[in-house]
């Protein structure tokens, strides 16, 4: 019994199956799909998912203010009653619906909800395991991405089945995955000190922690945000506009939706791939690798965008997911070696609030290629991010 409470690798499995429920909002590219009969634009559609993310993130803020005051339990058991709510509500919506109501099902109940589970989740989890940072978040991450391509490829699936539909699947997934954050809810906990191994805890005890205040007034948590804000726009437009981008370089529709789902793959992939990358190398050289992946992913994807050379745009976009699953893993590790473990929480919520800015570049994506039907001029701006980022994480130094 002793075995079971405490092995900490059971807890990890355990924050990985809720965060593999959570994670359906990365499926956004594919599930979005019955609302484009609804003639709803591009734009609007974008400007969904960039409500989602904006939720997400508050909702991980305020789940990190919380975090003393409301215990893990009641936050976890309200939010996944506000996702259950968010995908109810948006499975009533029909063609005569305002977008509105999209926005507010969708977009903010159940991003906020998930927002809070995500913090929760990445933070007591991370606790017991702070002498391999890097490896427990990337597999808490890649199980978080991975659940767009398998969630993803089920609705699509239901979406068909004409006995189900859209409509019954987001009722059903709203319940089924509301039901899962409640009841994981019930067992996710921090460690207790005499639960940590004693070489773990000398290392603890000889790091510094640093409160919100004290981290918001370092020069270095200022360039990590703007430098997490240039890297994960790669991504956020990628997983936003998966299929449209793929179609854009003249893959059939089938083919297009396939690989769509399979971004999902790259993306979890590049989350425990970079959590490896980090505990065997380093702060330093994780954040040239780190660089090297997002320009390397914007360049393949505006050249095969502009060639419409389809193995290129393959390629490119695939990248692109990759080079995203860096940026939650990455971030956490840092926030964590960077500014300690004691405030975590909170310290993580902040940094993670880039995602609100990075988002809003699937909004201006979505401008661009309604103005001009293409992905070129995206890809360009998506690289000149890509490029200042490198710029300014090369003057980025731990705290």
């Amino acid at each position: 019994m002793i075995f079971v409470k405490n092995n900490r690798w059971l807890r990890l499995a355990l924050g990985a199956f809720a965060l593999f429920f959570a994670g359906i909002i990365y499926a956004w590219s594919v599930i979005k799909a019955p609302f484009a009969a609804f003639g709803w634009t591009s734009s609007q559609l974008g400007l969904n998912y960039t409500v989602t993310m904006s939720m997400f993130c508050l909702g991980g803020l305020f789940s990190g203010l919380l975090n003393q005051k409301i215990g893990s339990k009641i936050r976890m058991a309200v939010s996944g009653c506000l996702v259950a709510g968010g995908f109810v509500l948006t499975s009533t919506l029909s063609a005569d619906s305002p977008v509105f109501l999209l926005y507010l099902g969708y977009g903010i109940m159940a991003g906020l909800g998930i927002g809070v589970v995500y913090n929760v989740v990445i933070s007591l989890t991370s606790a017991w395991f702070p002498d391999k940072k890097g490896v427990c978040s990337g597999v808490l991450m890649m199980a978080f991405g991975f659940s767009s391509f398998v969630l993803g490829n089920v609705a699509a699936k239901l979406f068909a089945n004409a006995s189900v539909g859209w409509s019954k699947t987001y009722l059903i997934y709203g319940l089924l995955i509301g039901a899962v954050l409640v009841v994981c809810g019930l067992f996710i906990r921090a460690p207790k000190p005499e639960e940590l191994p004693a070489v773990t805890k000398k290392a603890s005890a000889e790091q510094q922690d640093f409160t919100a205040v004290q981290m918001l007034k370092r020069p270095s948590f200022w360039k990590l945000f703007l430098f997490f804000i240039l890297f994960s726009a790669v991504g956020s437009v990628t997983l936003a506009f998966g299929k449209d981008i793929l179609l854009s370089g003249g893959l059939a529709e089938g083919t297009a939706v396939t690989l769509a789902s399979l971004l999902a793959i790259f993306n979890g992939f590049g989350r425990l791939a970079s959590g490896a990358v980090f505990d065997a190398l380093g702060i330093r050289k994780t954040q040239y690798i780190t660089s090297a992946v997002a320009i390397a992913a914007s360049g393949l994807a505006l050249l095969g965008v502009a060639t419409k050379l389809s193995a290129v745009v393959v390629i490119g976009v695939a990248l692109c997911a990759f080079s995203y699953g860096f940026s939650p893993t990455v971030s956490a590790a840092f926030s964590n070696a960077f500014y300690g473990p004691k405030n975590f929480s909170l310290n993580y919520a902040l940094l993670n609030l880039i995602l609100i800015p990075s988002a809003f570049y699937a909004t201006i994506a979505g401008k661009i290629v309604d103005g001009t039907g293409s992905f070129v001029a995206v890809f360009a701006l998506l690289l000149v991010c890509s490029l200042i980022g490198l710029v300014d994480n090369l003057t980025i130094k731990k705290a």
